[in-house]
């Protein structure tokens, strides 16, 4: 079966397609195109078919929510019910990042329990199966990785975080530079180095990359380059290792396009604000515009239970510049497996980062909402303030948690409200739009 990009190279306009384009408000033609070219991608599982979410060049900034169970905490309802929390506050995809309990079990009720296209990464159940099965995660065997991968999608994934871009040229220019502050902070990152250190063997997602693509291709998910070297501090930012890691991945989604296969390149991790526009720029020039997932950013090392607002800073900026899928960041970051509220406050953070990077990504469509909405701020109107705003229901809320006595004003101001005020003096000069 041909995939979303081979099908749109044939002119064909999917469902998926369709889709999209009414989701983005966008012609068919255009969306068909920029799949064509491998601009854009569209998570998706031959098998399961899930919500239809483009993510690219034109299309609004996507959301990832990360869940999944640790070595520490095994309980599969609470990860359904973070997984239906995710897509209730509004992420467009889903990672599936469990690496404690029952780990096919955990991810076919995920999959079960939502809509959404949910993704994974597979050399986490490939190492826990080696380390259960042998002993020694290191004696994972090409063909138990390859039949894990295989596996995963039979089950619907929708798209892959794999790790084909770490190769002992990446290994040796870790070593040269001797380390780095921050480590390395991707588990299926460290895993595959150790695994490569231990065997004295070259990455087997690198090596048969074809094969990667060709399972993937099978089932029409997108392989999202993984970014295993990625930076976990900002003094890392930009080190060889990390950039020599793009600069592989970059030349993989090439390949993987020529080879009929969606691609999406992941950013990293922690980052500076002053890096953000030149990382998205180098990636998007070195790979042909393919699609980009940016790990954060995280801009700051030193706010620990507030690294979901560290992220948006960061996440904010990197939709301006270009960024097509934001992963969010939960309080949690660093300090523990995120909970439900946790999962709420980072889809939510998120979003809001998203929102403002497409702003000013796209400022012809997507500053009308806030026209509207200052309009009825100025006029007092409650109703149309709730409908406009990204969270009505967290709005109203608050606002009915602190009821004033005139429901005309809130709390904040009483009496002294500004803009009953102001509209009393200028209520002859109200022109509308033209204001």
């Amino acid at each position: 079966m041909a995939t979303q990009i081979e099908l749109a190279r044939q002119g064909i306009i999917t469902a998926q397609v369709q889709a999209v384009a009414k989701n983005e408000s966008l012609t068919e033609e255009f969306v068909r195109q920029m799949v064509a070219e491998g601009k854009v991608v569209i998570p998706n599982n031959t098998i399961r078919n899930p919500l239809s979410a483009g993510i690219g060049k034109g299309m609004r900034t996507k959301v990832n929510a990360s869940i999944g169970t640790s070595s520490d905490i095994v309980d599969y309802d609470a990860e359904i019910r973070k997984a239906k929390a995710a897509q209730a506050a509004g992420a467009d995809t889903l990672m599936e990042l469990s690496v404690g309990g029952d780990l096919d079990r955990v991810r076919r009720e995920i999959i079960e329990a939502v809509d959404l296209p949910v993704g994974n990464v597979p050399l986490y159940q490939a190492f826990c199966e080696a380390a259960r099965k042998y002993g020694d995660p290191n004696k994972l065997d090409d063909e138990m990785l390859f039949d894990i991968i295989e596996k995963q999608c039979a089950d619907g994934m929708a798209f892959m975080a794999i790790h084909c871009g770490i190769n002992l040229y990446t290994i040796e220019r870790l070593r040269k530079q001797g380390y780095r502050y921050g480590g390395l902070v991707s588990k299926g990152g460290v895993s595959m180095v150790a695994w490569m250190m231990k065997n004295g063997r070259e990455n087997p997602l690198y090596e048969q990359f074809d094969r990667v693509c060709a399972i993937l291709k099978k089932y029409d998910v997108v392989l999202s380059l993984g970014n295993g070297l990625r930076a976990g501090a900002i003094h890392d930012s930009h080190d060889r290792a990390m950039v020599q890691e793009l600069l592989i991945n970059c030349e993989l989604a090439d390949l993987g396009r020529e080879m009929g296969c969606q691609m999406l390149v992941e950013g990293p991790g922690h980052m500076p604000l002053d890096e953000v526009e030149s990382n998205i720029r180098l990636q998007k020039r070195m790979s042909g515009d393919a699609p980009y997932y940016m790990l954060g950013p995280i801009t700051t090392d030193v706010a620990p239970g507030y690294d979901h607002i560290t992220a948006a800073i960061g996440s904010a900026q990197s939709s301006r510049y270009g960024a097509d899928l934001i992963c969010y960041i939960t309080p949690a970051e660093h300090l523990a497996l995120p909970n439900e509220q946790d999962v709420i406050d980072g889809v939510k953070a998120a979003k809001i980062a998203a929102y403002i990077g497409d702003m000013n990504k796209y400022p012809e469509r997507g500053r009308q909402r806030d026209k509207e909405m200052s309009k009825a701020r100025r006029d007092l109107d409650w109703e149309k303030q709730f409908e406009l705003a990204l969270f009505p229901d967290d709005a109203r809320a608050i606002r009915a948690s602190r009821t004033p006595e005139d429901e005309d004003t809130c709390t904040m101001c009483g009496d002294f409200c500004a803009s009953r005020g102001a509209g009393e003096l200028f209520k002859k000069d109200l022109r509308g739009d033209k204001i």
